[in-house]
Formats: C-alpha cells, structure tokens, sequence
C-alpha cells in the first residue's frame, strides 16, 4: 500500500510541476519548496515512521531507509539536471556522504568483530555466570547492573553492554518481572549516559571524534554530568527494587582459552585509534583496521594451538565473526547517511540550522536535538548537526554530544540499548512500563545539562 502510495504521488508532482534549473548556493540547492524536494522530505518521514514502529511490525530498521536514500537521490538528481553548478554540488555531496559512512563503516565494523570474538570466546557469558554467583539482592544487582553498564559501555558500546547486563538480569530475575522492568531501565539510562563521555560509547560520539569537533580527551570533560544523568533516576526507581536475595542458578565459567587475550588486543586497537588519531593526525578507522590486524594474526596462533590438540570442534575463526558483524545496522547507517545527506542537498539541512541555531540560539537548539532524539534515533540528528556545521564552541559541541547520547533514554525507542532490551526481555519490559518513569529520566536528563553548565560552562 505505502508504494503505491508513494509511486502516485512521485509520478503526480513529477509530471504536473514544471522542471527548472535548482537555484544554487555554495553547498546545496535552495529547492525546500519545490514538489520533488517537499516528495523527497515525505520519503524520509515515511521511512522513519517504518523505523520507528520496528519492534511491533518486525521490519529490520535497514530496509525503508535504504530504499528511502535511493529515491531521495533520484529526486536530487532530477533536481539538478538541468544546471551544470547543480551537476557538481550532487556529486560533491555524494562523495562527502560517501566518506563519512566509509570512515564510519570501517571503524566499526572492527570495534563489531573483537565484540564477536570476545563473545565467541564466552567473555561476557564468563562475566555473566560471575555476577550471578555472588548471591546479590535484587537492589545490589540493580546498582551493579547500573553501574557496570556506565562504565563497559564508553568501550563496548551502549547496545553491547545493554545485551549483557540485560542477561545478567534475566538469568536472576526471570520470576520477578517488576524487578526486570526497573532494572532494564536503569541499564538503558545507564549504557546511554555512559557512552556519551567516550568517543566508543555511542555512534553519535564517534560521528563527533571522527569530525575533529571535539579531541578524544575532550569528550571525558562530560563525565560528571553523564554520571549526574545516571544517578537522578536510578536513586527515585531504587526504592522500588525490593531487597530479598534471589537464588542463584547453577552455571559453570565456561570462559575459552584466548579471551582474555582478545579483549587485551582490543584495548590496544583503541590506543592504535587514539595515537594515529592524536599523534600522526590520521583518521581513526586507520588505527582501528591495524589494531584488527592484531587479532588475525593472534587468530592464526589460536587454530595452529587447537590443531596441535587435536581439538578442531570449537576451533576459533575469526571470518565467522565479520560474519556475525550487525550488518542490518551497519546498512540503517548508510541509509540514514544518504537520506539526510540527500535532504541536506536538497537545502532543507540549512533551513533547520537558520530556523534553531540563528533564531533560538545553539543551547536551547541543542537540548530540543535531545529531547528529539528520544523520538527520532539519535544517529540521524546528529549527522544532521553535522552537516549544517553550526558555528558553535567547544562547549555547545559538549553539550548536543550529551544530550544526543542521553536523550534517548527518555523513550524505549529511543535509542538501541532500549530496543534491544525489549526484544530480550520476553514482554517484562515494554514501551509503556518505561515511559511509567519519563518522568524520572528527564529529571535526570535536566540535571545533566545544569552540571554540564556548572563544570564545564
């Protein structure tokens, strides 16, 4: 129904309105008002409300905005034919959308595979069956949990450590679904928090660093506020969490050999990123496709150990880990990449920069960017930040990287930490039992901003 839909009206405007030469500024057409721009803007909202919606209609979030970027850049480059200077910004565009989800791509599709390898050598599981032993009570579990996934996600990622803590909390919580409720919340706050003061906690962080907006140690000046973030709501919803002890499952450390050694390997990854980042001036993506280096070689070491035992059953290869890569988000990346960049081109990126950043001032349009993405993933409001390029200090970048990254925990879907959750928490955890504590998550959200403004203003 949406392509017919779509294809009606894309041949109704394409052929009722008049084609003439886009009028030009320096980086984009000035056509926001043209029929084949206003088709283009209904193409993206259209694609996002499918992404939106995923958790209930089970469609990967890839798919709409894929097809979503092609038809966005048919419309441009119909835009643009007729114009020479029009020609030359499209391909100009192209090219630079092109290289910032290359760099993207390549870094994480590394920090993906050591993930993979530390979870194919049980790492986390061995973490998980840890925990779960130590005969905790639920609250302690709630704070361990909490506190654990602020300061694992500035490296694995918030939606890694999101997937891990919430094992954690099912293997003990399974029969207490308020517990599981509150606890994936709070880890989901938490991931998110944490992962804004690390330029490895969140795509949005890392579409900053790689920029050059903000320094890799620039980032760690938003700890205090992050951590303010965290604490507000996990304190209100710890009175909640009851005290009794649950009973431990009996499970053994099942960790294999090398991986400890792998998660070694990719600290050192990171400092290969940071020094080529900080030292040699060289993009990121380089030192972290050297540092993958690192664990193809020691892969190598690890089949000719295994093959020496005569042990070929669990024989590690770290290909099956490119393979396991989350390639339906590393393709949602590309679409959202091409489909802003395309409405960027288009001029509809510099109307919104005139409209927030020129008419309200870059604080307040920082902290609505928040708040929007609770609704909108924050991935595609960041890099509409970034290409319209505000003149903003060091201070405003700080602040839409906080308020990006923490945003998102307003809403279960606002982030992926939330929506990966919801899928793994067997229907204990759900949009609404979430939005219960908005409330509580925006006070937390506030006070970041004032903290932020007290610290580091």
């Amino acid at each position: 129904m949406i392509k017919i839909f779509l294809t009606g009206i894309f041949f109704y405007i394409s052929f009722s309105l008049p084609l003439s030469a886009a009028p030009i500024s320096e980086s984009h057409l000035d056509v926001t008002t043209s029929g084949l721009g206003i088709l283009a803007l209904i193409i993206f909202v259209l694609a996002y409300i499918l992404v939106i919606i995923e958790e209930f209609i089970h469609l990967r979030k890839s798919k709409p905005v894929l097809l979503a970027a092609g038809l966005i850049w048919i419309l441009v480059a119909i835009l643009a034919k007729n114009s020479e200077p029009a020609r030359e910004i499209v391909e100009n565009a192209v090219r630079y959308n092109l290289l910032e989800y290359s760099a993207l791509l390549l870094f994480l599709l590394t920090a993906m595979i050591y993930i993979n390898a530390m979870s194919e050598r049980h790492v986390f599981e061995a973490l998980r069956v840890w925990l779960i032993k130590q005969k905790y009570s639920y609250r302690k579990l709630f704070w361990i949990t909490g506190f654990l996934a602020f300061f694992i996600s500035p490296i694995a990622d918030n939606l890694t450590t999101a997937l891990l803590m919430g094992a954690v909390v099912l293997a003990v919580g399974k029969d207490k679904p308020a517990f599981v409720s509150l606890a994936f919340i709070n880890i989901v706050v938490a991931a998110n928090a944490g992962g804004a003061f690390s330029p490895f906690g969140d795509i949005t962080t890392l579409m900053v660093w790689q920029s050059g907006k903000i320094g890799f140690f620039g980032f760690f000046a938003l700890f205090i506020p992050s951590l303010c973030s965290f604490l507000v709501p996990a304190v209100i919803m710890s009175f909640m969490v009851p005290k009794e002890i649950p009973e431990p499952p009996q499970e053994k450390n099942s960790l294999k050999k090398g991986g400890l050694v792998i998660c070694f390997l990719f600290l050192c990854t990171i400092a290969t990123a940071v020094t080529f980042e900080q030292i040699l001036h060289l993009p990121p993506f380089l030192g972290m496709m050297t540092g993958l280096s690192y664990l193809f070689f020691f892969s190598y070491h690890l089949k000719l150990s295994e093959r020496k035992r005569s042990d070929t059953t669990g024989e590690f290869n770290v290909f099956n880990n490119v393979a396991k890569a989350e390639w339906d988000t590393l393709l949602f990346f590309f679409g959202v990449i091409f489909c802003v960049g395309g409405l960027g081109t288009i001029g509809y990126l510099a109307y919104v920069s005139d409209f927030l950043y020129g008419g309200y001032g870059p604080t307040i349009a920082n902290i609505t960017a928040g708040v929007l993405s609770a609704v909108i993933d924050n991935i595609p409001v960041m890099f509409a930040i970034l290409t319209m390029n505000p003149d903003m200090n060091n201070y405003q970048w700080l602040l839409v990287t906080m308020t990006a990254g923490i945003g998102g925990s307003l809403l279960s879907v606002g982030s992926a930490a939330g929506v990966a959750l919801m899928g793994q928490s067997r229907g204990m955890y759900s949009f609404f039992s979430h939005l219960k504590w908005s409330w509580a998550i925006l006070l937390g959200y506030i006070t970041g901003i004032v903290v932020h403004y007290l610290v580091n203003g």
